[in-house]
């Protein structure tokens, strides 16, 4: 058990009026705080109706107070949850009598750090509970409690234990180079190499749907004035977000929404129409805020006009080189052309008419498609930009133990190795900083 100094409580509903309000304790004192408020033996995990008492023996409220002796807790330490009515007078007054009898105010996240502390949870289920709370979506809700029922997790630690158990190999041929230590073969080892790489590549794959179902796509639409663009915009919203007229240049700033289709999050952005030149100072802010939002988009849908089709090489200027983007060839009921899809060196080419509607359906297939997004996705769970991050420095780190047993230099392949498991393990926690921790916890919510 981790040993903690204090009590700490928390007002853990939300802030304003309701039916109920609950405050959450946790810490040593917890039983003789108990014993002062209630002033009534509590059965542990049993609710018992009872009068909350100010220091003077005045009731402050009636309600519910439920104690779960450690270690059968959230926290793992003592917890007590006091239901009383959800009025913030009611409330503020019964967590100052509490603090009154010697807690203090929960920091942000505090009461799931300890839970992590005490070995309650992971940190990747520590972090899917915040996810859970702030979600969404339905996906993203499923995915979240996926995570918190610890399949990433478990995923995680089986892989961990495939580089521990690899790395015993190697490490005992290295240390006993005169003994004749079986399995260790070269079709051994690069059978087991190969098998860490396809299940990274996996986990990696479910992850990046996580993360998207966690934080969304950012999507910014560009391309010259009178495009189409904020008429995208409104096929995408299903309403009049933006003003749509035959004036080109008519959107002058960006137009920001969030939208859910299908089930995923999309932070969709419209952006001033792109030109080489402009005499206008307005238009050239907005040109300015335009690529701007480019630099931070995760994909870009580059609006031509199949009427009057223009070169679009100007425009890839103004777009990172490593961004995807895809085109979309719009007004095809003015040019004639057809409907349809194609791939090309250059990128996904879309032909449709956001005036009359045609194509828009092959669109948002192709936004699901590009990356890899399923609605009802079995076995999806909830990740973070870090756990990405992790697993590529572990993928990036076996690759460069293959790497070193072709060259046939096993003290490097151990080393990669070890590597490896350590990125893997800060998902979880098993080998982490107290800044790492530090960051996470601080974007919990209070009496979380």
């Amino acid at each position: 058990m981790h040993s903690q100094q204090s009590a700490i409580a928390a007002i853990a509903t939300p802030p304003g009026r309701g039916g109920v309000g609950v405050i959450r304790v946790s810490g040593d004192a917890v039983p003789s705080i108990a014993a002062a408020l209630v002033r009534k033996k509590l059965w542990p995990r049993k609710a018992h109706l009872v009068t909350f008492q100010c220091a003077g023996g005045d009731p402050i409220d009636q309600g519910l107070a439920i104690y779960f002796p450690a270690p059968h807790s959230f926290t793992g330490e003592d917890v007590l949850e006091l239901h009383a009515h959800g009025s913030p007078v009611v409330l503020d007054m019964l967590l100052r009598r509490v603090l009154e009898l010697g807690a203090r105010i929960a920091r942000p996240g505090e009461f799931s750090e300890r839970a992590f502390l005490n070995d309650k949870i992971d940190l990747a289920q520590a972090e899917a509970i915040a996810d859970l709370i702030e979600c969404t979506t339905e996906s993203a809700a499923r995915s979240a409690q996926r995570s918190l029922q610890g399949e990433f997790s478990s995923q995680i630690n089986e892989l961990v234990e495939s580089l521990i158990q690899l790395r015993l190999y190697i490490e005992a041929s290295i240390d006993f180079v005169d003994e004749d230590i079986e399995l260790l073969t070269a079709g051994h080892i690069d059978r087991r190499l190969a098998d860490l790489l396809q299940r990274l590549d996996v986990i990696r794959a479910s992850a990046r749907q996580g993360q998207l179902l966690r934080d969304g796509m950012t999507l910014v639409i560009t391309g010259r004035p009178n495009a189409g663009k904020s008429s995208l915009l409104n096929r995408l919203t299903g309403r009049d977000s933006a003003i749509v007229t035959p004036i080109a240049g008519t959107t002058r700033d960006t137009l920001k929404e969030f939208i859910q289709i299908d089930g995923l999050p999309l932070h969709v952005i419209d952006t001033a129409g792109l030109r080489e030149h402009s005499e206008d100072v307005v238009e050239q802010e907005g040109m300015r805020r335009a690529r701007s939002e480019i630099a931070r988009a995760d994909h870009v849908l580059l609006l031509i006009d199949d009427a009057e089709p223009d070169c679009t090489d100007s425009l890839l200027a103004d777009i990172p080189s490593h961004l995807p983007v895809t085109y979309i060839h719009n007004k095809i009921d003015l040019s004639g052309h057809s409907v349809g899809q194609q791939m090309t060196a250059k990128g996904a080419v879309l032909y449709l008419s956001l005036k009359t509607g045609e194509g828009t359906g092959l669109l948002v297939q192709h936004l699901k498609d590009c990356v890899g997004y399923a609605e009802e996705a079995e076995g999806v769970f909830m990740a973070r930009r870090r756990h990405l991050e992790a697993i590529d420095q572990a993928m990036a780190a076996v690759q460069k133990a293959v790497e070193n047993f072709n060259a046939g230099v096993l003290e490097l392949l151990a080393e990669e190795l070890r590597l490896a498991q350590n990125a893997l393990s800060e998902i979880t926690g098993e080998f982490t900083s107290d800044d790492l921790l530090s960051r996470i916890f601080a974007d919990f919510c209070i009496g979380k």
